[in-house]
């Protein structure tokens, strides 16, 4: 699924496994996303996540 038309030019994005990458290129289609955390005290890059992941 290729959607170009949809790219939010805002959001790059490498995570092919979610059903909002634009498979083309790497920018998610979502007008916006939530970054959360799975750390009580995060203090480097790994410690967040996409809260608006969705597998494909």
């Amino acid at each position: 699924m290729s959607c170009h038309l949809n790219a939010n030019r805002s959001i790059q994005c490498t995570v092919t496994q979610c059903k909002h990458h634009c498979d083309a290129e790497n920018y998610c289609s979502l007008e916006q996303i939530q970054v959360g955390t799975h750390e009580a005290d995060p203090t480097v890059k790994q410690c967040t996540d996409c809260m608006s992941f969705d597998k494909k």
